[in-house]
């Protein structure tokens, strides 16, 4: 545990070490072994060339990247209104708009794009604008957000007006420059999700609107191409590493400011963009409810009624349990919660004593947010195939690819949490005749506690809605919710599409129902 000088406080060394071999074999074993072994057992030279000489592969890589960057202009232009609004003004119902906004971006991406695929008419709803629309309502938030934690101040925009400029010059020279950072942090942030959408491409798309990462599953699942699916794994990595360098940098350039003093906001217009971006967020939730009461007769109540039953006509079976699938889920959920709070509470007490060796450690926990949930899920799949490790149809498969993409969600709030914990508070706790696993328990443990219950909340939402990794680890009867949802919007006729909005509304209302609990638990930037 080196790169830092022990201090008489830390915890013994052999306590340190025993804490973080748990997180580092699961970081190698989970993350780091699958992702190598994908690529050297996956690709070779037949399924590079193959690949690259593909003009399917170029086609699916040029949509990824235009609709991602489509997805990013559209969301930055409608989200900064209202960040702008949310940033500088007390009015009612503000912190219930950024909550709501919240809990949009975290619901499942296959209930999102199920809630627009009922809200546009006919084709518009399926191809490039449903895609680009459920992009831009699952986002939002991240804009909205971003915007209101860097806030300008009206000293500088007032000083501006004061020097005869007018409303369009300070929007441009002042306002704009000043809250450039925080567009580019927000802009690099919904790049990555568009440009790694599954979910929404899966329910959504078609063959002429693929992305990289539907492209993954399809090769690896229904077409056997491994090593094919690997190659675009790579590449998809390539890419989101440059994305990711390139944003580090930019923040790395962003000057912090202090919070902005909120001004009461008196007049009713300036409200209209928070109006009009909570209609756009709540009409896919509603066009959702409405769904599952519309059948091919018109409104019914067939979808609900199925909901328990996995027979289409006596004797006729339809090969999917939707209570099974949610008993799946919450199993799942539970499971994935337990070993991600686990891992990331041993791994940010590690962190939080130690020098260089906890940052390769924290840099560890973080790669998953790099890698797509497909590439993870892909990784997992192929190593974990073969003898005593052939665990392909166990139960446990699903949970820990949850886990491992839920990890980063707990690490990241509870090393926040750390970081702003003084090292003289366990230097007073030692003074006062603690031991040093005494000072650390009631200094950093303590600190720990409200972060780690938020990170859980957050596992248990990412566990209820993933759906990348799932779709490849996930067997024949074990499906979780998210598989069982994309597989009735996928059918025609009777109240499959029906039942399949009714589920997507169950899975909806339990994953607002964890985000509301967390939000009680959460420090909030936003909320000054």
């Amino acid at each position: 545990m080196g790169g830092r000088r022990r201090s008489l406080n830390d915890p013994p060394r052999l306590l340190l070490v025993a804490a973080a071999a748990v997180p580092v074999v699961a970081v190698l074993g989970l993350v780091v072994v699958p992702a190598v072994n994908l690529v050297v057992t996956a690709v070779d030279g037949a399924a590079l060339s193959g690949v690259l000489a593909d003009s399917r592969t170029w086609e699916v890589v040029w949509f990824t990247f235009w609709q991602a960057s489509l997805s990013t202009l559209l969301t930055v232009l409608v989200g900064v209104w209202p960040a702008l609004v949310v940033a500088r003004y007390s009015f009612r119902g503000r912190s219930v708009f950024v909550g709501a906004l919240t809990a949009v971006f975290v619901l499942p991406t296959v209930v999102l794009a199920a809630g627009v695929g009922a809200l546009l008419p006919g084709e518009l709803g399926r191809g490039t604008s449903g895609i680009v629309v459920a992009h831009v309502v699952f986002n939002l938030a991240v804009v909205v957000r971003t915007v209101a934690a860097a806030p300008v101040p009206f000293g500088v925009e007032e000083a501006a007006r004061t020097l005869g400029a007018s409303r369009s010059q300070v929007a441009l020279r002042v306002t704009l420059p000043l809250l450039a950072p925080a567009l580019w942090a927000a802009s690099a942030v919904v790049f990555l999700f568009s440009f790694t959408s599954f979910g929404v491409v899966r329910v959504l798309g078609d063959l002429s609107s693929s992305t990289i990462e539907v492209e993954v599953w399809r090769r690896a699942i229904r077409l056997g191409d491994l090593g094919g699916a690997a190659v675009l794994s790579v590449v998809q990595v390539v890419v989101l590493a440059v994305v990711l360098v390139w944003t580090s940098a930019r923040q790395r350039s962003q000057r912090s400011r202090s919070a902005v003093p909120l001004v009461r906001l008196r007049r009713r217009s300036a409200v209209a963009p928070v109006v009009a971006v909570s209609v756009l967020a709540a009409a896919p939730l509603v066009a959702l409810i409405l769904g599952s009461f519309r059948t091919g007769d018109g409104f019914s109540l067939d979808g609900w009624r199925a909901f328990g039953s996995d027979e289409i006509r006596p004797g006729l079976r339809l090969g999917l349990d939707p209570l099974a699938a949610l008993s799946a889920s919450l199993m799942s959920a539970v499971v994935a919660t337990v070993l991600a709070v686990v891992l990331g509470g041993l791994a940010v007490a590690v962190i939080s004593v130690t020098g260089r060796s906890g940052s390769v450690l924290d840099a560890g926990l973080a790669l998953p947010l790099g890698v797509s949930a497909v590439t993870v899920g892909l990784g997992l799949l192929i190593t974990f195939d073969s003898g005593v490790f052939d665990w392909r149809a166990s139960w446990w498969m699903v949970p820990l690819g949850h886990a491992v993409v839920a990890v980063p969600f707990v690490v990241r709030p509870a090393l926040a949490a750390v970081r702003a914990v003084s090292g003289d508070l366990r230097s007073a706790a030692a003074t006062l005749g603690a031991s040093p696993v005494r000072a650390w328990w009631v200094t950093v443990g303590a600190a720990l506690r409200r972060p780690l219950a938020t990170g859980a909340g957050l596992a248990a939402a990412v566990s209820l809605g993933e759906f990348g990794a799932t779709s490849l680890l996930s067997r024949s009867g074990s499906e979780t919710l998210p598989v069982v949802i994309e597989r009735m919007l996928a059918r025609t006729g009777g109240s499959f599409r029906a039942q399949g909005h009714a589920l997507a509304v169950v899975l909806a209302m339990v994953t607002i129902l964890v985000v509301v609990l967390v939000d009680r638990w959460r420090d909030d930037p936003v909320r000054r």
